[in-house]
């Protein structure tokens, strides 16, 4: 494992790689309040097949926040700068909620530094509900700090059945959340707000495998099944017994078909017992 700040179009950028040299690299990116930390039940098994390349994304973990306003055009270039400074041609991607809708734009974008991509937990568009729940957010964040929304966001990411009988996990998973700086939080919002990536998912002409959890409000299954649909080489599958943030929920079958998907193997093996979140820096 090692750990590096790299320069990135406009501030540092935290990154971590794991996993053996030589191995093909795969990216992940972070949801909005996460940070690279929240990758920890993937770990095990990507490094058994992978080099990888986590960050945390601007204005979360330990990544700047640079000023100004901030677009995707902007976090698929934060994912260049990364990739370049670890002389990464090419990789696979995986993404949750922001971190999905920016694989998005990298395929859309530089489709020759990708193999292949998963999107987890994300839509491709900002309809005015959409649109209007952010709103709100980045307001109560900016009258009260990260602490305003935390319970709330738990809320989205979890089952209650899930909250109930995770509460350590839970209580780790809201330290990650007020790590948040308040001011990349807001950005951020403002950047969900102008996703608009539906009309383009036609052009990418990569496998991507999107997945989304059967409770997940935030990016409901019919919507991400049509994304699919939308994409020459997409495929669809559902985590069942998972709000938001599909990959702690349920990390067991988000494993599952994660490796199916980039190994192309029919049976996989897991352990008995899921692996449990732990924080970043653990």
């Amino acid at each position: 494992m090692t750990e590096q700040m790299i320069s990135g179009p406009s501030g540092e950028l935290f990154t971590r790689v794991d996993g053996p040299e030589g191995a093909p690299w795969i990216v992940l990116s972070n949801s909005l309040g996460a940070s690279s930390g929240m990758w920890r039940p993937q770990i095990d098994m990507l490094t058994g097949h992978y080099r990888v390349l986590r960050y945390d994304t601007r204005g979360h973990g330990r990544s700047a926040t640079p000023p100004g306003d901030w677009s995707f055009d902007d976090l698929v270039a934060d994912v260049i700068a990364v990739m370049d400074a670890h002389d990464v041609t090419r990789a696979d991607f995986l993404g949750l909620s922001l971190g999905g809708m920016t694989g998005l734009g990298v395929a859309l974008r530089h489709p020759e530094r990708l193999r292949r991509l998963v999107v987890a937990d994300a839509r491709a568009d900002a309809p005015e509900a959409f649109r209007e729940n952010f709103l709100a957010r980045l307001r109560k964040v900016e009258a009260g700090g990260i602490e305003a929304i935390a319970d709330a966001t738990l809320e989205t990411w979890f089952t209650e059945a899930w909250r109930q009988a995770n509460p350590d996990e839970l209580a780790k998973v809201r330290a990650m959340i007020l790590g948040t700086d308040p001011a990349g939080y807001v950005r951020c919002c403002h950047t969900l707000r102008t996703l608009d990536y539906l009309k383009d998912l036609g052009r990418i002409t990569i496998p991507v495998l999107y997945l989304g959890g059967d409770r997940d409000a935030g990016a409901p299954p019919d919507v991400m099944h049509d994304m699919a649909d939308a994409t020459p080489r997409g495929q669809f599958e559902l985590i069942p017994d998972a709000a938001h943030v599909s990959n702690i929920s349920n990390p067991h079958v988000f494993n599952c078909s994660v490796e199916r998907f980039l190994t192309g193997a029919q049976e996989i093996t897991q352990p008995a017992h899921p692996a449990k979140f732990v924080p970043q820096g653990t």
